[in-house]
């Protein structure tokens, strides 16, 4: 995805904003260097690019960078469901395997975790907490597992719940497995989503975890987030759909977690 126009274009400008906030939502999170790589331009444009952008309540600013802040579109959201469709039914066929029957699971919301419902079917006697009523309904029509979820409001987008009280509803409960997925993992490995309510929610969970699994697709590699959930460190088990690059391997060296690569072809 690369920005094309030429100096004499008439309304480059306005064309070349346009393609920052579609790229935004693409990526969750673009740099200045991206800007200046993307679209030929001087840091300086793609300073003021950054700026008018915010000024217009499309974007915000974070140092070195932007993420969007408009709410997530229905649209970007079906898009990131079927982006990448068949590297997350892999990952979540792998993930499936890994949780035994009879366990307490937590459950995170997003397209990653919802294909993890479908897959977690094969499975019995389950408990599962999740804040995403899309996973609740995956598992409520297919299965006589108990299910929980917090009360609270609906994100219109992905009918993730939230209120105040989530993250103390979470907290009441132990899991055997969290599993959980994220908007990226930078080179520094760390983990984070861009919102903040999710990662608290994530947290909470994480706190009354056994065994944490982060089950994430190769796109989101040496991706920054906004909020910043942990290290990959930190994790007991990934599933990814590809090994994960040198800079995040250099991380996982000599530390707990194990990581697997689902067989996208199986």
């Amino acid at each position: 995805m690369r920005f094309a126009g030429s100096d004499d274009d008439g309304g480059k400008k306005e064309r070349r904003q346009a393609f920052l906030i579609r790229y935004i939502e693409q990526h969750n999170y673009i740099t200045l260097d991206d800007i200046v790589s993307l679209c030929s331009v001087t840091r300086q444009t793609a300073r003021r690019d950054i700026m008018a952008l915010e000024q217009q309540g499309k974007l915000r600013r974070t140092h070195g960078g932007a993420v969007i802040s408009l709410p997530l579109e229905t649209g970007i959201y079906h898009q990131r469901r079927v982006a990448n469709a068949d590297a997350k039914a892999a990952i979540a066929r792998k993930v499936s395997e890994l949780v035994p029957d009879n366990a307490s699971v937590f459950l995170d919301t997003g397209t990653t975790c919802e294909a993890i419902a479908r897959a977690l079917i094969a499975r019995e006697k389950l408990r599962v907490v999740t804040y995403s009523l899309k996973v609740a309904t995956i598992l409520s029509d297919n299965t006589d597992f108990t299910v929980a979820v917090p009360g609270g409001f609906i994100r219109n987008v992905d009918a993730a719940v939230f209120s105040e009280n989530a993250q103390s509803f979470i907290r009441a409960f132990k899991f055997d497995y969290v599993i959980i997925s994220v908007s990226g993992i930078d080179e520094e490995g760390d983990i984070g989503d861009d919102d903040y309510a999710e990662v608290g929610a994530v947290r909470a969970a994480m706190q009354q975890a056994g065994r944490v699994i982060l089950a994430i697709d190769s796109s989101k590699f040496e991706r920054r987030a906004l909020v910043r959930l942990g290290s990959i460190s930190e994790m007991d088990l990934v599933v990814c759909d590809a090994p994960p690059p040198e800079c995040l391997l250099a991380v996982l060296k000599g530390e707990k977690t194990t990581y697997y690569v689902a067989d996208v072809d199986g």
